[in-house]
């Protein structure tokens, strides 16, 4: 059964094509259906009826009165200098007091023709004092004709919530009303996504009433029950899709990957130098049970910063390799991808050494493959995947090529999956002759609701444990506006931290080989608008490394890392770094995930407030990673009271990266953490808030999963097929937005 006509209807045959248009075009809205659902985003109250004579302050009332006098009054401002500026003052009157309207500009021809002497009419607006006059200026009105006009009118106008839409320039929020209005009689033909025993269960009104309710409430109650019917809709269907894909995961083959008792593996834990944490053992065990079963494993492993989540991967990777298959690390940057490469190497030691002369017995080949490799290295490694010879294999995004061709694939395993969308994850799975096990690793700590709502089609574990030898990172806000000789104690931190034989990073915002200031069409809203800093460019790693090298850092070894090097300098940039050959690294957030230098203790973050929560700790990560203590020093020129201050507080506050990810969610939009989490999730949640809907999203999650189990293909259900396939559309038709 197909999408209930009435829904379907493009709104260009119900609204004509100039306004059809607009909404297209600026709200992404095409049919009945698309803008029934949009909600509006609050409501506005007219107020009780008021009589003048006990106005409250600062409130929004309602009146009832007559017209005493209006007066036209021109004057000269700046908008009008010749003195063409127009202001009609309006005063009326309930026979207990008075009260003056003021209209200005365009908006007093309309008020000035209708509100004459005599005419009684209803006024709502808020209340405000001028000349130490109470007044509404611009109020909304209704005409009253003749005393014919019921009580009842004023009653139900006066208490009326007026919804006020998302809206364009190009279209108010009352034009939307209207038009929802034209269209309202069609949600009575809205098919119920909900199964009927979940509706009546949870005390959940139907679709038609609940999209009646929100765009034509009587009272904040209709509001409260068709919200909460709404969320509902929202969890249940986005719940439905993630187990359904989890559910068709299940019934594909997989090979079963057991390491053998005395294998690689063995061989591997038994050259560790230190003990596994209790947390890397737990999450081992899990990962090996699902690689032991005959589907393929879908696992998320969520880790703090430097909880040794790259030592679980690589134990599972040695766990396939055993039982005679392959296994792939996926990286985002090719920075990154090396940096795997030589610690998988370091780690692994003879292990690694394959094929070659004095390899361990049980040796593999790990092999780095990238997109700037030369023809000839790239070859080289092609073939080692082809005939099986490597057993492990790193690598960026170049993997996923059509000419990229494996002998076993076992195991994928994709680093930082915020980078990395669901299409892409599919394209690697194709690689293998049965689809391969998948291991998703995340530094970035994710809440409960949104790892359910974002990555639900995948089991999750959580490593909390930090490994032991690491040391504590002390963080400090350094507020260079007002304290200047703060920043000055900074840079001597970082000569003392370079005198004990450390290292350490200057992070910046900006490479600076740009032109200066934002481009055209540029975002800008990475740039908060609070404050003095916000009128310059944020500070770039060539000007910073420029003035660093010549002023406080004078004599210390300085060089630069950004995205915009070539691959081999960035790469011998590293090396050096790595190698303490370099003092001072200033970069850009390249070196945000996965780079390991352990001497590094000190880091230093200019601009700190133009960087997200999770961003600031997934940084301030790359320090502490040896023995000594590691320093973070978040600089920022933003006034005290500002939020932007406030955020920095919080990253200096705690260590803990699922408490600041609660407070990143809160202060930003939904969207943006959905959004680049997976394609899709950004427009599909309208009225859903993920971190307060914890109990909606956990229950719609047991109950998505239940109705799965008992009909994958949803026959029973029609309602809930359209609105899946409508979702389904919307995250498709984003991932290809996304390119």
């Amino acid at each position: 059964m197909d999408l209930v006509p009435a829904l379907r209807e493009p709104l260009k045959k119900v609204l004509g094509p100039a306004t059809a248009k607009v909404m297209a075009e600026h709200l992404g809205l095409h049919t009945v259906g698309d803008l029934l659902h949009h909600y509006p985003r609050r409501y506005e109250e007219r107020g009780q009826l008021t009589h003048l004579a006990d106005l409250p302050m600062d409130e929004h009332v309602t009146v009832v009165a007559q017209v005493a006098d209006a007066r036209l009054h021109t004057f000269a401002s700046s908008k009008a200098p010749r003195g063409k500026g127009q202001r009609l003052e309006v005063t009326i009157t309930d026979g207990s007091g008075r009260l003056q309207l003021v209209f200005f500009g365009n908006g007093v021809h309309k008020p000035h023709k209708e509100l004459l002497p005599g005419t009684r009419a209803m006024f709502a607006g808020k209340v405000s004092v001028f000349n130490r006059r109470l007044q509404l200026a611009h109020p909304a009105y209704e005409l009253l004709r003749g005393d014919t006009e019921g009580e009842e009118t004023v009653e139900s106008w006066a208490g009326a919530l007026i919804p006020l839409y998302p809206a364009t320039a190009k279209l108010e929020s009352w034009k939307l009303a209207k038009a929802i209005q034209t269209v309202l009689p069609s949600a009575q033909e809205a098919l119920d996504p909900l199964p009927d025993s979940l509706r009546e269960g949870r005390g959940l009104v139907s679709l038609p009433e609940a999209l009646l309710k929100i765009h034509r409430p009587h009272t904040k109650a209709d509001v409260e029950d068709a919200r909460a019917r709404l969320k509902w809709d929202e969890a249940f269907v986005l719940q439905v899709a993630l187990a359904r894909r989890r559910h068709a995961e299940t019934q594909l083959p997989a090979v079963p990957r057991r390491p053998s008792p005395d294998g690689l593996l063995t061989a591997f834990d038994d050259r560790l130098p230190f003990t596994l944490t209790d947390g890397q053992l737990k999450v081992s065990r899990e990962i090996f049970d699902d690689l032991a079963t005959d589907h393929p494993m879908h696992r998320l492993l969520q880790g703090e910063v430097g909880s040794g989540k790259t030592m679980v991967a690589l134990r599972a990777m040695l766990a396939v390799v055993d039982s005679g298959g392959q296994a792939v690390m996926l990286a985002p940057t090719e920075v990154l991808a090396q940096q795997h490469h030589r610690s998988v190497v370091e780690m692994m030691g003879e292990l690694a050494e394959g094929g070659m002369l004095g390899g361990a017995e049980h040796a593999t080949k790990v092999v780095l493959l990238t997109g700037s490799m030369g023809a000839a290295a790239r070859r080289h490694a092609l073939l080692d995947l082809t005939t099986g010879e490597a057993g492990i294999v790193i690598g960026t995004h170049a993997l996923i090529e059509d000419k990229v061709q494996f002998h076993d694939l076992g195991l994928v395993v994709v680093d930082e999956q915020h980078r990395f969308g669901v299409e892409q994850r599919d394209a690697l799975r194709g690689k293998g002759r049965q689809p391969p096990h998948l291991l998703v690793m995340t530094a970035t700590p994710i809440p409960r609701t949104v790892a359910m709502t974002v990555f639900g089609d995948l089991e999750t574990s959580v490593l909390d444990q930090l490994p032991a030898g690491r040391s504590p990172i002390a963080s400090h806000v350094v507020p260079a506006a007002d304290k200047p000789h703060f920043l000055a104690r900074a840079w001597e931190r970082v000569r003392e931290e370079v005198s004990n034989g450390h290292q350490a990073y200057v992070v910046c915002p900006r490479i600076g080989d740009e032109d200066d200031g934002p481009k055209k069409g540029a975002k800008q809203s990475e740039r908060p608008p609070e404050g003095d800093a916000d009128k310059r460019p944020p500070l770039a790693v060539l000007d910073v490394a420029e003035q660093l090298a010549k002023g406080p850092l004078q004599g210390l070894g300085v060089e630069v890392l950004h995205g915009r090097m070539q691959p081999d300098d960035k790469d011998a940039v590293m090396r050096r770094f790595a190698a303490g050959e370099t003092d001072v690294l200033v970069a850009t957030t390249v070196i945000e995930v996965g780079v390991n230098v352990p001497n590094a203790t000190a880091m230093v973050i200019m601009d700190a407030d133009r960087f997200g929560v999770s961003q600031l700790h997934q940084l301030r990560g790359r320090v502490g990673r040896g023995s000594a203590p590691g320093l973070c020093l978040l600089v920022s020129e933003m006034p005290e009271a500002s939020a932007a201050r406030q955020r920095l507080n919080a990253v200096a506050g705690t260590l803990d990266g699922f408490e600041l990810s609660r407070i990143d969610l809160e202060q930003r939009r939904e969207g943006d953490v959905l959004g680049q989490a997976q394609s899709g999730a950004r427009t599909s949640l309208r009225v859903l808030a993920v971190i307060e809907d914890e109990e909606i999203i956990a229950e719609a999650r047991q109950e998505a999963a239940a109705v799965v189990a008992a009909d994958p293909e949803l026959t029973g259900l029609p309602g809930l097929r359209t609105a899946l396939r409508a979702l389904l559309d919307e995250e498709r038709e984003q991932y290809l937005e996304k390119g």
